[in-house]
């Protein structure tokens, strides 16, 4: 079987949430023609493999790509979410990001898109169903957009064994069940187990009937905070009121109870130290739902279900075969050390502000039509590596506010940063004669310079 042969100036390795934005910034303000590559049969990446229930924990006005709005960009006057800017659900992501594929990238004639395809390295993949093979001349760079790709349920199996005839599924099976258990052991403690709590709660199971087995107890970010658009003057509040937490803190522990007391950060039991902190959002009515499950075991990882028993790191707990245990416990965020986001002939996504995956891939699809040296391109855009415990908040955020300390240096960037829909504080200044934004501004103005100093410090004596 032959090799057939294409040339590009950019081969882009994975379509979900990176790859879709890099691109769509790239061809906006470059003439550059690019071919995707992808081993799903349809564009945006681990959504197509998501649970039924699963929704965006951030709002949909700031997800997907810059060229097209995800959403009608309202606000839930009812629900968990009330108040705050709608967040999209597993298909609706799906079906946008069909629609930039088909409805933009195609028809502009500067992408060629290839599904079903394994990307094998030296610029070549191999499409899954024919077999066929490919090679491209790749004339500026190859994008790893799977860098930093998450794993979920629906794709890792349980990390622990599972005896025979214990009922055990992933979380992408609990919206088929055709017959209720006697009880409901969620296994995780990330955004996935809040998740399917939430939806266990809401659709009638009482919080009695569900265990929920919590390796670690984590921060949640307040989504009060995370809100764009009519609601931006929100998003100043949270920062200067973080800024203000590490100004007054005295110690790294201290750093933390005051982010909980301003309620930047949460958690769900407050008598337990949180030791882990992934960076999803979570509203004032979902957490007071999550804390009406009083069955939480705290005794490490589970190892193995028995027909009888949960086995775990720190003892055994009782179980049974109408037991329905729910696995809620893949890694969920890539752990992978950070690297150069730029090299001569590659660009690796990553984050630069925390927990904004298309906007960062939008901006470094901006720089990257926009400058030529290498060393520049870097030091705008510096990798900032996913968090997994609470000392990477203020790893992040010192990470994040130096590079958009960089960008407001940069007249294009900061143009770029005020009209790209992905931009969460985007139109800030207009909300600019608000009350509620004059007060953050000279929070903020009182607090950032002695706050930096602090996060500097503790980051500094925790590394040491």
């Amino acid at each position: 079987m032959g090799i057939r042969n294409f040339e590009a100036d950019y081969l882009v390795v994975g379509c979900g949430a990176a790859g879709m934005a890099f691109t769509d910034s790239l061809i906006a303000d470059s003439d550059a023609d690019v071919i995707m590559v992808d081993r799903r049969h349809a564009p945006g990446g681990h959504w197509n493999e998501a649970y039924a229930f699963v929704r965006l924990h951030q709002p949909s006005a700031y997800y997907g790509v810059n060229s097209l709005p995800l959403g009608s960009d309202t606000i839930d006057q009812d629900g968990l979410n009330q108040g705050l800017y709608e967040q999209a659900s597993a298909p609706e992501i799906c079906a946008y990001y069909d629609r930039v594929m088909q409805k933009h990238f195609l028809p502009s004639g500067r992408v060629r898109y290839f599904p079903m395809c394994d990307y094998v390295g030296e610029h070549r993949f191999v499409s899954r169903l024919s077999g066929d093979r490919y090679e491209v001349k790749v004339r500026r760079k190859l994008v790893d957009a799977t860098y930093l790709e998450p794993s979920i349920p629906a794709s890792c199996p349980p990390p622990f064994d599972i005896e025979p005839d214990v009922r055990c599924v992933a979380v992408n099976e609990l919206s088929r069940l055709a017959e209720p258990a006697d009880g409901y052991v969620i296994i995780g403690a990330g955004k996935t187990s809040i998740d399917a709590c939430l939806w266990l709660l809401q659709n009638g199971v009482a919080p009695r009937d569900i265990r929920w087995i919590k390796p670690r107890e984590a921060w949640l970010l307040n989504r009060a905070f995370s809100q764009c658009g009519e609601l931006v003057g929100s998003l100043l509040e949270g920062v200067s009121l973080q800024m203000e937490a590490a100004a007054q803190a005295r110690s790294i522990e201290d750093l933390f109870d005051r982010l909980n007391a301003s309620e930047q950060l949460l958690c769900i039991d407050e008598r337990v130290a949180p030791t882990m902190y992934r960076g999803p959002t979570v509203s004032a009515g979902e957490l007071e739902q999550l804390r009406r499950i009083e069955d939480v075991v705290r005794l490490g990882r589970v190892r193995r279900i028995e027909r009888e028993a949960i086995v775990l790191d720190q003892g055994n707990i009782r179980t049974s075969l109408d037991h329905l245990h729910v696995h809620c416990a893949a890694a969920g965020l890539n752990p992978a050390p950070s690297v150069p986001m730029f090299t001569e002939d590659r660009i690796t996504l990553q984050p630069i502000r925390s927990g904004l995956i298309p906007f960062n891939a939008a901006l470094v699809g901006f720089v990257e039509a926009t400058r030529r040296d290498l060393a520049e391109k870097n030091r705008l855009c510096p990798p900032n590596r996913l968090p997994n415990v609470p000392l990477d908040w203020v790893r992040g955020t010192l990470i994040g506010m130096n590079a958009d300390y960089l960008w407001s240096k940069e007249l294009d960037i900061m143009a770029w940063l005020e009209r790209a829909r992905l931009n969460p504080s985007r139109g800030l200044r207009q909300h600019g004669d608000e009350p509620r934004v004059r007060q953050a501004m000279n929070r903020f103005a009182g607090n950032v310079r002695p706050g930096l100093a602090k996060l500097m410090q503790f980051l500094a004596d925790a590394q040491a």
